[in-house]
C-alpha cells in the first residue's frame, strides 16, 4: 500500500512532527510578491535546483522512457528550456490560472496524498521509489485523451533573505529555508513539417524535426509560499486552461474535500445566477452597473498596489441591484443563489465573475464591443413597437477600417 511504502520510507512520526512544528500554517494564500519572489528563482543564476526528474507516458498510458538529467552539465539552452517550462507552470494570475488547494488538518497529519507528497519533498525529488509511486498517481488520475506527455519535476531549496523596511530584500542573513517542488504536466505534440534545406543535395525536401515538448498544460508547486514561510496546509494548482481545470487530476493527487472552481465556471455560474434570480429585472442597465462596480472595483485595488487577490463580497452588490431598480426581494433571492453557488461567505474574485475589460453585447445577428468607459452612451428605446439598442454616432465611425460619414437618411432635394 501506498501509506506503508511511504511510511517505510520516512516514518509516520515524522510526518506528526511536521503537522506539530512552526512550519504548519494555517491556510492563506500566496500574494503577487511572494509569486514573483519565487518565478524570479527560475533563471540559471538564481535556483538551486540541481536535476531535472520525469517520465514520457503515450497515450496507452504505459511510461516510455525516464528523465532524470543534471540541470548542471545540460547545454545552456537546454537547461534554460526546462526552467522556461517550470517557471511556466506558475505563470498566470492568481485566483485564475493559479489556484490555491488547501488540505484538511487531518489530511496533513495522517493521510497518503500528502504523506507522498511531503516524502517528495523532504527527499529533494532522490527517492526512486517515491518517484515512481508518484508517477504511477498521476497516469491514474490524469485522463489526456488520446495525448502523450512528460511529466516534470524539480526541487528547489530557497535561502529565504531577509526582508528589510523599504520592503527591499536583504542578501545576507536567513532564518528558513524553502524546501519545495514543482510538477508541470506537458503535452508532447508532433512537429509541423517543414521544408528544410540538406546541404549534400542543395535542394530544400519536406522534413519533420518529430515530437517536441508543449507548455505545460498542468501542474503544481507543493508546499505553497504563503507570508515567505512554508505552508505545507496548501498547495498552488497551475492549469492553463480557465474551463477545464482537469478536476481528476486534483482528485486524485490531492483528494482535498471541496474541489475548486475554474475561473471559467466562476463566470458562468455568477451570469446564471444573476440571470435566474432577477429574471425580467436583469435589464441593460442593471448589468452595466454591475459591470461598472467590479470595474471601479478592480481600478481601485490595482492602483492601491495591494499584492492580495482582490475579492467582491455579494452584498457590496446589494446597493448596486437596488438602485438600478431591483425589488428588494430579488436581491435577496440573488444574495441566497450566491451563497448556494459560492458558499456562505460568498466572497468571490472579481476578475472571474465578470469580463471587465470590455463591454460586449450581442444579438443573433450582431455583435458590438464598447469601451468600458463609454458604457453610459448606451441606451434602449422602443420605435414602433420595437426595441432598440441606441449608441450616439457622429464623427470618427468606421466600417472595416473605412471611414463612413453618418447622415439623417434623408435624400437632398432636387435641384429644379
Amino acid at each position: 500500500m501506498l501509506f506503508d511504502a511511504i511510511s517505510a520510507k520516512i516514518g509516520h512520526a515524522a510526518f506528526v512532527r511536521a503537522v506539530k512544528s512552526n512550519d504548519c500554517k494555517r491556510s492563506i494564500s500566496m500574494t503577487v510578491k511572494e509569486l514573483g519572489e519565487l518565478r524570479r528563482r527560475l533563471r540559471p543564476d538564481k535556483n538551486a535546483i540541481s536535476r531535472i526528474y520525469g517520465c514520457y507516458v503515450n497515450s496507452s498510458r504505459e511510461i516510455i522512457s525516464y528523465l532524470d538529467e543534471s540541470l548542471g552539465t545540460m547545454p545552456q539552452d537546454e537547461s534554460e528550456k526546462y526552467l522556461s517550462l517550470l517557471k511556466k507552470g506558475l505563470s498566470g494570475g492568481l485566483g485564475r490560472n493559479l489556484i490555491d488547494l488547501v488540505f484538511s488538518t487531518q489530511q496533513v497529519a495522517d493521510s497518503d496524498e500528502h504523506r507522498l507528497l511531503q516524502a517528495l519533498r523532504q527527499s529533494h525529488l532522490r527517492d526512486e521509489d517515491m518517484r515512481e509511486l508518484f508517477y504511477k498517481r498521476v497516469i491514474e488520475s490524469l485522463d489526456f485523451g488520446d495525448d502523450s506527455y512528460v511529466i516534470l519535476l524539480a526541487s528547489d531549496s530557497y535561502d529565504i533573505p531577509f526582508k528589510g523596511r523599504d520592503d527591499e530584500l536583504w542578501e545576507e542573513g536567513s532564518n528558513e529555508v524553502f524546501d519545495y517542488i514543482i510538477c508541470c504536466i506537458c503535452p508532447v505534440k508532433d512537429a509541423r513539417a517543414s521544408l528544410r534545406y540538406f546541404a549534400e543535395e542543395q535542394n530544400f525536401r519536406g522534413a519533420s524535426s518529430g515530437h517536441v515538448l508543449g507548455n505545460p498544460e498542468l501542474g503544481f508547486m507543493f508546499p505553497s509560499f504563503d507570508d515567505r514561510s512554508t505552508n505545507i496546509y496548501n498547495a498552488l494548482y497551475y492549469s492553463r486552461g480557465l474551463v477545464d481545470i482537469h478536476h481528476e487530476f486534483i482528485d486524485g493527487i490531492f483528494h482535498i474535500e471541496k474541489s475548486p472552481m475554474s475561473a471559467g465556471a466562476q463566470q458562468h455560474a455568477f451570469t446564471d445566477v444573476l440571470c435566474e434570480s432577477l429574471g425580467e429585472d436583469c435589464s441593460l442597465d442593471v448589468v452595466k452597473a454591475v459591470h461598472g462596480q467590479i470595474r471601479q472595483q478592480l481600478l481601485v485595488h490595482k492602483e492601491s498596489k495591494d499584492p492580495e487577490v482582490p475579492e467582491l463580497f455579494v452584498e457590496d452588490l446589494d446597493d448596486v441591484l437596488k438602485h438600478s431598480g431591483v425589488p428588494e426581494e430579488k436581491v435577496e433571492v440573488f444574495n441566497e443563489a450566491c451563497r448556494k453557488e459560492f458558499g456562505d461567505q460568498s466572497i468571490l474574485n472579481p476578475i472571474n465573475v465578470m469580463e471587465s475589460k470590455k463591454f460586449e453585447m450581442k444579438t443573433p445577428e450582431v455583435k458590438i464591443t464598447v469601451d468600458p468607459e463609454y458604457t453610459y452612451l448606451i441606451t434602449t428605446q422602443e420605435i414602433d413597437g420595437s426595441q432598440y439598442l441606441l449608441i450616439p454616432a457622429g464623427e470618427g465611425v468606421t466600417v472595416n477600417g473605412i471611414d463612413i460619414s453618418v447622415g439623417d437618411g434623408e435624400e437632398e432635394p432636387e435641384e429644379a
